[in-house]
């Protein structure tokens, strides 16, 4: 009896993994595509009424009109999914959405969760700081001096010690700000917002003297709130490839993901996109496009 009980526990706990592990059987079944997307990530991903639109959103239904093919379903439902940043994993991995559109940081505690499709992006941290900000804060994060050695980390420490540090909770980015403040050595305080928006508005009324976030995003915010008081630094931090999530154990999904998107990167389509939302392309993300693409 206990060995069966046991058995029994095994077998629930495997439910949410299996569940998920055959997305294209359960979108026909369901007869619907759920795309799940951050509702205020503009470039990338943003609410339009009922629907979305965006570079990621784009690529997303270049997905769906796959699926529609694969599943000889042609009148398939697609139908969007606004999520919150705090549970943009979990909506994939408990089947809620079928796919997340805007691109995400495939990191090591993430994929044991959920998994990711080739990079659509490379990311890159940057800051957004006061035009009026201390000059050796402003020096410290262009990049300015050019020092190495001790009287580049004492000039690091003038920069940046006792500052306050704004970042959005719980994304990456905190993670990495902690991490570097801790390898500098650097004794300042780090206060988590909400989102970008929160995150401008806590430098614009002086509650902190930088705000960190992906550099698009940041651009795209400055843009879109007309903030005359602040700017955007020079520099660009740290570089990461983000993807689109997909459910974990789930080979044939990932594949048609990674097959739509590398044909996008193949024929320039995606390229179309970076012109449309992300300001054009250059010769270097030209590159990073045939890097990105699977090989056929």
């Amino acid at each position: 009896m206990n060995t069966t009980f046991a058995r029994l526990a095994c077998l629930i706990t495997l439910l949410p993994a299996l569940a998920t592990a055959n997305t294209l059987e359960r979108v026909r079944s369901s007869d619907t595509l759920t795309l799940g997307y951050l509702a205020d990530f503009a470039p990338f991903s943003v609410q339009d009424g009922d629907t979305a639109k965006g570079y990621a959103i784009d690529l997303c239904l270049k997905v769906a009109e796959q699926v529609k093919l694969t599943l000889a379903r042609p009148d398939l439902k697609v139908r969007f999914q606004p999520v919150a940043l705090a549970d943009e994993i979990s909506a994939v991995s408990s089947g809620q959405v079928d796919l997340l559109c805007t691109p995400t940081v495939a990191s090591v505690q993430r994929r044991q969760q959920v998994s990711f499709s080739i990079p659509i992006y490379t990311a890159g941290v940057s800051a957004v700081v006061r035009k009026d900000a201390p000059e050796p804060l402003l020096k410290v994060l262009n990049g300015k001096p050019a020092h190495t050695g001790p009287t580049w980390r004492a000039t690091l420490n003038r920069g940046l010690s006792n500052q306050t540090f704004a970042v959005v909770t719980g994304g990456v980015t905190e993670q990495w700000v902690h991490r570097q403040l801790q390898a500098l050595g650097v004794i300042a305080t780090v206060i988590a917002v909400a989102n970008n928006n929160a995150g401008l508005e806590a430098v614009a009324q002086g509650k902190a003297d930088a705000f960190f976030s992906e550099r698009m995003l940041l651009k795209n915010q400055l843009a879109r709130n007309d903030q005359q008081d602040l700017m955007l630094v020079e520099r660009t931090y740290d570089y990461a490839p983000v993807a689109m999530v997909v459910p974990r154990a789930d080979e044939d999904f990932r594949l048609l993901v990674d097959t739509v998107i590398s044909a996008m990167y193949r024929s320039g389509e995606i390229e179309q996109g970076y012109t449309t939302y992300l300001g054009g392309t250059s010769k270097a993300i030209r590159r990073q496009f045939s890097l990105y693409a699977l090989p056929l």
